[in-house]
């Protein structure tokens, strides 16, 4: 999810997680955080390979200012400070990726060929921060032995349905013909090619820019569904549905091409970058289909977002899938318990990778959640399934607030030392 121009050049060397150098950190404090946190897997190549593999990430959400940074118009040297904050904070909690909402709605938060710099930053779509935030949060993730996944949202423009929010030159207001108003917001057009290689082209220029670790996606393909409001695009459908047996089948193709056109290019521009979707929880429930899971999920995203994850898993074409299990272990519409085997059953015998996305963010709530062991417990079950290679937890403010202790749990009786990410 966009653009910057500055003084922090960004980094176009390989994609690959660099070792670290601690010569380069700016605070004797920083490496004390690195020490704490347990040498790092690059400290040698012998001490690398007895490491354990478990992927250990952190969402930071930058759309409406979620988890950083934490106003938008903040001088450079406070955002800076925010984000090395949020990273030292990753390694404390022995995590090892840091999953950045780079491109929230249509805009950048590098110095983007194709689109407006984030209002996020600023407080104005389009006004230049004076820094280059993606290029400095690789070097700083990369730093410390992070890894850094830039998150990007294809298809949202705007959390308002005013186009006249927009900057006058966003691609958007170019080409009204591009944008669907729904639901109190602004989306492209799935249906149409031109907006689909748009969007692909918007995000493939950081992957051609900096050595990301991986492009990450999260849940948003078509928009979840408003009771009685029908996604308006009719016109595209007509133009180009013709050779399917319905709009859903149409829709669904769509989302695929986007999904397999993006995995092509990113092994084009930049071969080791990987590429992860974040999707919700649930494919389908075993009442739609019968290789769906025995939930009774309101949404389900092969029917409702047009999001084949299975078809995406099965076929090759992503390298992860960390689906967002954000329910409790016991009975409900969707049990932890049920959708951890299910999705270790669906990534059997394939080349992508399963991380679970965790609901850190409940922690303290009703239910389950007021016991700060229930995510533990969470860990406690992947441990049964060798398919689940990791966690992800949602989101940054959590990790580092964690007001009933439940990561701190997690660290304490899942990750007693540093891990490195799969391959």
């Amino acid at each position: 999810m966009t653009p910057r121009q500055g003084a922090d050049m960004h980094d176009t060397g390989t994609a690959r997680t660099r070792p670290i150098d601690r010569r380069r950190f700016a605070t004797a404090a920083a490496a004390t955080l690195l020490a704490a946190a347990g040498p790092a897997p690059e400290a040698s190549a012998a001490r690398h390979r007895r490491w354990p593999e478990q992927f250990r990430g952190m969402w930071v959400a930058t759309v409406a200012n979620i988890d950083w940074p934490s106003a938008p118009g903040l001088p450079a040297h406070r955002q800076r400070a925010e984000l090395d904050t949020l990273l030292d904070t990753a390694l404390t909690r022995r995590l090892n990726a840091v999953i950045l909402q780079v491109r929230p709605a249509a805009d950048a938060f590098w110095p983007s060929r194709y689109e407006p710099w984030s209002r996020y930053l600023t407080g104005t779509q389009g006004r230049d921060p004076g820094w280059d935030p993606l290029g400095y949060a690789v070097r700083a993730a990369h730093d410390r032995g992070l890894e850094l996944h830039a998150w990007f949202n294809p298809y949202r423009v705007a959390n308002t349905a005013d186009a006249g929010a927009l900057v006058p030159w966003h691609p958007a207001r170019r080409h009204p013909d591009w944008v669907v108003a729904y639901g109190g917001g602004l989306y492209y057009n799935p249906g149409l090619p031109e907006v689909r290689r748009f969007v692909e082209d918007a995000m493939l220029d950081a992957v051609a820019r900096y050595p990301l670790d991986a492009v990450h996606w999260d849940d948003y393909f078509y928009p979840y569904p408003v009771a009685g409001r029908p996604f308006d695009d009719d016109a595209a459908y007509a133009a180009y549905g013709g050779d399917f047996p319905d709009r859903a089948s149409w829709r669904r193709h769509n989302t695929d091409l986007l999904v397999r056109e993006t995995a092509e290019r990113i092994r084009r521009t930049r071969p080791g970058t990987r590429f992860g979707i974040s999707p919700f929880g649930v494919w389908r429930n075993r009442s739609s289909d019968p290789l769906g899971s025995a939930t009774t999920a309101g949404v389900q995203s092969y029917d409702d977002l047009y999001a084949d994850t299975r078809t995406w898993v099965r076929q090759g074409w992503i390298d992860y899938i960390c689906p967002q299990l954000y329910w409790s272990i016991g009975p409900g519409a969707a049990d932890y318990a049920v959708l951890v085997p299910w999705w270790a059953r669906t990534v059997e015998g394939t080349r992508t990778h399963l991380y679970i996305g965790e609901a850190l963010y409940k922690q303290g709530g009703s239910g389950a959640w007021s016991d700060p062991a229930e995510l533990t417990r969470h860990l406690d079950l992947d441990a049964r399934y060798p398919q689940v290679r990791g966690n992800a937890y949602f989101s940054a403010k959590d990790v580092a607030a964690d007001p009933t202790g439940a990561l701190r749990r997690v660290v304490r009786d899942h990750y007693p030392t540093r891990a490195r990410v799969p391959r």
